[in-house]
């Protein structure tokens, strides 16, 4: 049991109550929301919990990945915009060029982002938006690109963000074929999780280690954390999600959940897996089920690996009235989402009004992107089913999906939430402490039940002038999860202190 004296070090500041957190920023939150500049400044300036739907590549803006790109003696083609490896010969040209060079930089970014983007016949921001990827693969060094991303978050007063990346990807891929070649995939899980085993698979597994210990500490050098002046990303909870494309072949995309879901069990820094790539894709519609099969069946081999899958990133029109029947509930009910990435086409699944209590009752949350829900699937407002997932009680977290290539942040989000959707000041804490409730971090939850926010029975008792007791401390020093839920209840209520300066003289 820890002394007293530790635990007053440790937790100098008490937990206020729900009541106490927010009378002073409720009060200057109702007087700015009707000024879209003053709403931005103090929703900046207000604590967030975690950004949990946040694909690393696509988070990065173009900008900083052409910096970054440039400094490691990257390519690019300016007729297609394309990242190019050295050497950089002709058509190729050093992106260095872009840095001086304004007309090239400003190519790039757009063809890099939806900045400047006008639907033409053909191309619509759905094409546009995934056309990215391709164009900026390989441009900057992951730690580059993560320390933009964190330091953006920081800046913003976030605490925990959980960012898809793909580590050895090809070498998994390389090794699904290999395997195949001999075993070719015969719709029988088990007999080719064997084969995967039996060839090495796991070798990957600590390769993919070492590509993280890179990825962080450039991203820590980038971020100058071991200087006397560190920037503000250094402070926050970095986690990784284990993406899996689902377009490609079935051996290849068995390979990858399996891998996903070693790395994850063996890895303290990879949270999960996540189900990635344009649903609908011909690939993905295709294989949909035998996807959500293959998961149903790593889960009963791994059941403590987690699992959040984009679903429902669908709209009429964009695919088949039939394709929007089932994608959502086969997620949860074979594919074991403990969250769901958009959810956008809930309301088109079959028993649309079951699902959502089904969701409600096993507290699958749902990753809202409304940004990206606007720019790629034309949904936004009314039309999107972010106020029916909260009527009906299903968990929602706001996150950002790609804010580099949407030209947006985390603060954007909770902006167009509250003007959109008339959010009062409790809903909006009520969304940030989903986000760390609902994150993949391990220890215990703070909070008893996340409708309510009544604490756990050892720190319950807690006053907001008292340290905690060696007991409730001794319960936050065993659980990741209720630490940083700990300290961003701190933050709320140092936020209340500091809205009373938050004025227009």
């Amino acid at each position: 049991m820890p002394s007293s004296r530790l635990i007053a070090a440790i937790f100098l500041l008490a937990l206020p109550s729900g009541a106490a957190v927010a009378q002073d920023a409720a009060s200057r939150f109702a007087q700015y929301r009707s000024s879209p500049p003053l709403l931005r400044a103090f929703l900046y300036r207000m604590p967030k919990g975690g950004d949990l739907h946040n694909h690393l590549t696509g988070a990065a803006y173009a900008e900083a990945t052409i910096r970054a790109g440039a400094a490691a003696g990257v390519c690019f083609v300016p007729e297609t915009g394309k990242a190019a490896r050295p050497p950089c010969n002709p058509p190729a040209r050093p992106m260095t060029d872009a840095l001086h060079d304004a007309a090239l930089n400003r190519a790039l970014v757009d063809a890099w982002s939806m900045r400047n983007f006008v639907p033409v016949s053909g191309l619509s921001g759905h094409d546009h938006f995934f056309s990215t990827f391709a164009k900026f693969s390989g441009a900057a060094p992951m730690g580059d690109l993560a320390a933009d991303v964190i330091d953006r978050a920081a800046r913003q007063r976030m605490r925990y963000v959980e960012l898809m990346a793909t580590f050895q990807g090809p070498a998994v891929g390389a090794f699904a074929d290999k395997v195949a070649a001999a075993q070719p995939w015969a719709n029988d899980p088990a007999a080719f999780e064997a084969a995967l085993r039996s060839a090495g698979i796991e070798a990957l597994v600590a390769r993919a280690s070492l590509d993280i210990d890179a990825a962080e500490q450039r991203m820590r050098d980038v971020l100058g954390c071991a200087t006397p002046q560190p920037k503000p990303g250094c402070a926050v909870t970095v986690r990784w999600l284990q993406q899996v494309s689902r377009v490609m072949s079935p051996e290849r995309v068995f390979a990858s959940s399996l891998f996903g879901a070693l790395l994850s069990q063996s890895e303290p820094r990879v949270a999960g897996l996540d189900f990635v790539a344009p649903e609908d894709d011909p690939i993905a519609l295709a294989d949909y089920t035998m996807h959500m099969r293959m998961l149903d069946y790593l889960h009963g081999q791994m059941p403590k690996t987690n699992i959040s899958l984009h679903a429902g990133e669908l709209t009429l029109g964009l695919v088949r009235p039939e394709d929007l029947l089932f994608h959502i509930r086969q997620a949860v009910e074979l594919g074991h989402a403990q969250r769901i990435g958009h959810g956008v086409d809930v309301m088109y699944e079959d028993d649309a009004f079951g699902l959502l209590r089904e969701m409600a009752e096993k507290r699958v949350a749902v990753e809202v992107n409304l940004t990206s829900n606007a720019q790629i699937l034309g949904v936004q407002g009314t039309a999107h089913p972010f106020p029916i997932y909260r009527s009906a009680g299903v968990p929602v977290v706001l996150s950002t999906d790609d804010e580099g290539i949407e030209r947006i942040d985390r603060t954007h989000e909770l902006q167009r939430a509250v003007t959109t959707y008339n959010l009062d000041w409790q809903s909006l804490i009520g969304l940030e402490r989903n986000t760390l409730e609902y994150a993949f971090v391990a220890g215990d939850s703070l909070w008893v039940d996340s409708r309510t926010w009544q604490k756990v029975a050892a720190c319950a008792a807690i006053s907001v002038k008292r340290d905690p007791s060696p007991r409730c401390a001794a319960f936050l020093l065993k659980s990741d999860k209720a630490r940083l839920q700990w300290a961003f209840e701190r933050d709320l209520a140092n936020f209340d202190r500091e809205a009373r300066s938050l004025r227009v003289r």
